[in-house]
């Protein structure tokens, strides 16, 4: 190639490199620095493309005030496909009298980077009432518990076997069968009344039936301590009523369809607050046959149950069964003894008031239920 082909052929390259050191010259006389190294980056990669770099680098330039070091910093980080991290590299041109570049190595995996510090351990926190209400001895059985359990069992059990052999020595079946049936189905009546009644009257001081109306209105506000009672405690004060009742009974009387009511009413009766527990507690914690007894609704289930824990409070009170439940509640039977009670002794009914802190339902948390 001649000197002139190959002049012709660079004319516009020469003519924008002469463009661009004039505008250098006159840039360097004014005192622009910046402007400087503008132009010539630009110069440098339009008169040599093949230097371009194959990756973007972020670029960045500063104007300071004349007193202030004029600064560009390229960083590049670039992925490492080896299982350990790279050390990252910074290069740090710095622009004074000099255009070396300053490199510092920053070590990722350095120890002396890495904290010492064992990582926080997450603890739940339980309420300190709570914890306290859960060990309160009050829920344990004593040995006085167990005996009274034992003597109403007893008492039980004794009318049952008179009403067996009884049956068996007469050859009738079906005078005491109806007779437990319906021993069974008053049984849940009375619960229901008797449910009703401490509910909403009287208070802790009431003779005879005070600790249990303080203990129905403790178990509003905290429905599920119910279920960490031990059996004993739970039904010990039924079981001595049913001892103090039954066992004249037993003593005196002989028929078998008396005995046959009796001993399935007083056995219902005294294991009504069981019946209860079992209402408060989830399926999955329950025995199969007492779920199963519980859907065929044999014993009151949860869900029915559930219903008396939901404002206004004055439903579903029968705890045996549960199937008097809807009659007395259609009905109002419940609201209509109120009515005559209030016009006759001028005794109003909790139900007829707003529930107050003693009769809102606390709702034991998730995280209760794990740990115990």
């Amino acid at each position: 190639m001649t000197t002139n082909a190959w002049a012709e052929s660079h004319e516009p390259l020469n003519s924008l490199l002469l463009y661009l050191f004039s505008w250098y010259y006159i840039l360097r006389l004014s005192g622009a620095k910046w402007f400087l190294l503008m132009f010539a980056e630009v110069a440098t990669m339009s008169a040599f493309p093949h230097l371009r770099s194959l990756h973007h680098v972020n670029q960045c330039h500063y104007l300071s005030p004349p007193s202030h070091i004029y600064r560009s910093i390229t960083t590049t980080t670039t992925k490492s496909r080896r299982r350990h991290p790279e050390p990252l590299v910074v290069d740090l041109p710095w622009v004074l009298n000099t255009s070396t570049p300053a490199t510092t190595t920053i070590p990722l995996d350095d120890p002396s980077l890495q904290s010492t510090d064992p990582p926080p351990v997450l603890k739940r926190s339980t309420p300190v009432a709570t914890t306290s209400m859960l060990n309160d001895p009050s829920l344990k059985s004593k040995w006085s518990h167990r005996a009274w359990v034992a003597s109403g069992g007893t008492t039980v059990l004794v009318s049952l076997a008179k009403s067996v052999t009884g049956a068996v020595d007469s050859g009738t079946w079906l005078q005491p069968i109806l007779a437990g049936v319906v021993g069974y189905v008053l049984a849940d009546l009375g619960s229901g009344v008797y449910h009703w009644g401490i509910d909403n009257y009287g208070d802790e001081n009431t003779p005879v039936f005070g600790s249990q109306i303080e203990a129905f209105q403790g178990h509003h506000n905290w429905p599920w301590i119910i279920t960490r009672r031990q059996f004993a405690n739970n039904l010990h004060a039924l079981a001595r009523a049913v001892s103090f009742t039954v066992l004249p009974m037993d003593l005196i009387f002989n028929d078998p369809v008396l005995h046959g009511f009796v001993s399935v009413c007083s056995g219902c009766i005294m294991f009504s607050q069981q019946f209860h527990a079992w209402a408060h507690t989830t399926k999955s914690k329950l025995h199969p046959l007492v779920v199963a007894l519980q859907d065929a609704g044999v014993l009151v289930s949860r869900s029915m149950h559930g219903a008396h824990h939901r404002p206004p409070y004055d439903s579903n009170y029968c705890i045996v069964s549960g199937v008097w439940n809807e009659l007395l509640d259609t009905y109002k039977v419940f609201e209509a003894l109120e009515m005559i009670l209030f016009f006759k002794l001028g005794v109003k009914p909790r139900s007829w008031s707003e529930p107050s802190s003693n009769w809102t339902e606390e709702t034991d948390t998730s995280s209760l239920i794990a740990e115990l």
